[in-house]
């Protein structure tokens, strides 16, 4: 998240250098920058910080406050902003796509296994796709909220490959039990950032269709999840 806020008191590069110090400082903000003939402060954050936690860490001649511009942009959104259910429109579509597509693969000689492994593999295929559409925006996002992520930093470039594969895994019929145990492992971790994520009331974009489309973390990411861990486990058991 990246935001605009207004800092009244400085009055040389000094005081931007030390404005610019004591809010790089704060855990969260990952960016600063501060600029003297505006008096503004460009700071970029992993997650909401209140004006209050900033002026905390200003001494007392500095003053913070959201600019004018930030404020107006939030109220448009907020004015426009569609409802939970038409952001989500997207993935429930899809959803619905993969369903029809291994309900239809199958239906001539119906084997609910074949159609469980048909759907995790085109689940897969199509969510990997967005993701390439934006290689490089998409680790950023996925680590606000994936645990495993946000520690090793290298595993968001990895991932839409990892889901590719094990998509190319499912379909083929190749080596299936170890493409549902890794299944199990990698959505189970996204799932717990996901929980966490909602249970903080965090509002930041989920990254399951990489960052073509800017869906919102909400219950449905983490159905969709769950979805896919109880077909693993029903597989595996």
């Amino acid at each position: 998240m990246k935001h605009t806020y207004t800092v009244t008191g400085m009055t040389c590069e000094g005081c931007v250098a030390s404005v610019q110090e004591k809010l790089s400082g704060l855990d969260g903000v990952t960016d600063v920058s501060v600029d003297l003939e505006t008096s503004s402060a460009h700071i970029t954050m992993e997650r909401h910080i209140s004006l209050r936690e900033f002026s905390a860490v200003l001494p007392n001649k500095y003053a913070i406050q959201e600019s004018q511009s930030e404020v107006v942009s939030a109220v448009g959104e907020m004015m426009g902003e569609k409802s939970k259910w038409a952001q989500l429109r997207p993935l429930f579509l899809i959803f619905a796509y993969l369903f029809a597509a291994s309900i239809l693969l199958n239906f001539k000689d119906w084997n609910l296994g074949e159609a469980m492994l048909d759907f995790m593999g085109l689940f897969y295929i199509v969510f990997s796709f967005f993701k390439f559409l934006d290689l490089k925006g998409f680790p950023e996002s996925f680590r606000m909220y994936d645990p495993l992520a946000k520690t090793i930093p290298v595993y968001g470039w990895i991932y839409p490959f990892l889901e590719l594969g094990l998509g190319l895994l499912f379909l083929m019929r190749v080596q299936v039990t170890a493409a549902l145990i890794l299944t199990v492992v990698i959505l189970g971790v996204t799932t717990i950032g996901v929980t966490k994520t909602l249970l903080d009331k965090k509002s930041i974009r989920c990254a399951c269709l990489g960052t073509a489309l800017k869906l919102p973390m909400t219950e449905a990411t983490f159905i969709e999840n769950a979805i896919m861990l109880v077909m693993a486990f029903w597989m595996l058991f």
